[in-house]
C-alpha cells in the first residue's frame, strides 16, 4: 500500500520539477521509501543537507545568468533613473 501511495505522489511531484516525466516520478515515488529506510538516519540527514546545497547553488547560478532577449534578437534597455 506504501508503494502505490508513493508512486502516485512521485508521480504528482514530478509534474512541478524540470527534467523529470511522469513515469519517473512515479518509479522514484515507488522506491523512495525503500531507500529512505535502507539509508537511515545519518543518510538521512545527508540527504537534506545535499538537498539544500544544491537548492542554494541553482538560486546562484539563475542569478547570475544574463537577461532574456526577446524574440527579435534585441535585448530590452537598461532602465534608468531620470
Amino acid at each position: 500500500m506504501g508503494r502505490i501511495i508513493g508512486a502516485i505522489a512521485g508521480n504528482k511531484a514530478a509534474e512541478h520539477v524540470r527534467g523529470v516525466i511522469g513515469t519517473a516520478g512515479t518509479l522514484l515515488g515507488f522506491a523512495a521509501p525503500t531507500v529512505l529506510r535502507r539509508m537511515g538516519p545519518l543518510g538521512l540527514i545527508g540527504a537534506v543537507a545535499g538537498g539544500y546545497a544544491y537548492k542554494r547553488y541553482a538560486e546562484r547560478r539563475d542569478a547570475r545568468k544574463p537577461p532574456a532577449q526577446r524574440p527579435s534578437g534585441f535585448a530590452e534597455p537598461a532602465r534608468t533613473q531620470a
